[in-house]
């Protein structure tokens, strides 16, 4: 009966996964279209409120699809109060249910995961620091560019 239960949920599931993939690329691609300083000004108004908004809940509604709930113990930091916000050691992809609860925070990440189709649509909504591992001034930057957003005020989101 699980064997019989399995076969079924398990294309049920990667349908629904796929379909909620695809309604991000969609909300990512809407908000960042014709940004005015693509990757250099802050999302504001409605595009970073259809970020925040339909991004978390996606992301939250895949990993029920997936099986996983879960429960916030305590009160998330607000951005007056961490605006660096550190998720660590980064070593699976529930990092992803990090930035879903915390209203989906700027992100550090490898340059070349902006360039990944449909993930890489998604990634650059965020507005992520990315890091170029050719690049030997790359350390130098990204801590600058995390400097430069955590002192702007509110105008970034957490990094």
């Amino acid at each position: 009966q699980t064997f019989l239960q399995g076969i079924i949920l398990l294309p049920l599931r990667a349908i629904c996964i796929i379909f909620i993939l695809l309604l991000a690329w969609l909300s990512a691609s809407i908000a960042t279209c014709c940004q005015p300083g693509r990757g250099f000004l802050p999302l504001k108004g409605w595009r970073r409120r259809m970020i925040q908004t339909t991004l978390s809940g996606l992301t939250r509604t895949a990993y029920l699809v997936m099986g996983f709930q879960v429960k916030v113990k305590g009160k998330v930091a607000s951005l007056p109060e961490a605006p660096i916000f550190v998720a660590a050691p980064h070593s699976s992809f529930f990092d992803a249910i990090i930035c879903a609860l915390t209203g989906m925070p700027s992100i550090v990440s490898r340059a070349e995961n902006l360039s990944t189709p449909v993930f890489g649509t998604i990634l650059s909504s965020l507005q992520p620091v990315a890091v170029s591992r050719q690049d030997p001034d790359s350390r130098k930057n990204t801590v600058a560019e995390i400097t430069r957003r955590a002192l702007s005020r509110g105008q970034w989101p957490q990094v």
